[in-house]
């Protein structure tokens, strides 16, 4: 009994510590990632033209993002599930997910309307924040009960 309680409280503290790890991303985006997007998005970007980037640092800012966003996100997994199976699984989602996401984002910023940018807004969501997590835990969660 005292060994259940005990590894339930280092699950909590390595899912918590997870968290925060999610979080300092996100404080520490200017910081660590190129993203001309981060300012645009932050005004009245509906009527604005968009910002000049260089698309080679932004999709390797993208990229790099994603991936410690997902590492975090997959370690959040087995934290919970402790199903390696599950995260080979979220892996593969995860980075077929990131090739839909980016192309559809060089698409819209490259070849759709100035009236797109809402789209873009959605899209670019995707790519820099651990959202598919939100998606996925409840999922395998119901996956799990239902075997």
């Amino acid at each position: 009994m005292l060994q259940k309680i005990l590894n339930n409280k280092l699950r909590f503290i390595q899912f918590l510590f997870l968290v925060v790890l999610l979080v300092l991303v996100r404080a520490f985006e200017n910081q660590l990632f190129y993203d001309p997007f981060l300012d645009f998005f932050k005004k009245d970007f509906t009527k604005l033209r968009l910002p000049s980037f260089n698309s080679t640092q932004l999709f390797l800012g993208l990229l790099f993002r994603y991936t410690v966003n997902t590492t975090i996100s997959l370690g959040i997994i087995y934290v919970l599930f402790k199903d390696v199976a599950m995260v080979k699984f979220a892996f593969v989602l995860y980075y077929f997910f990131f090739i839909i996401l980016i192309v559809a984002f060089f698409y819209i910023v490259y070849f759709a309307n100035e009236h797109s940018n809402w789209v873009l807004f959605y899209v670019r969501r995707f790519l820099i924040q651990p959202i598919f997590v939100l998606l996925f835990v409840p999922g395998f969660y119901y996956q799990k009960q239902n075997k």
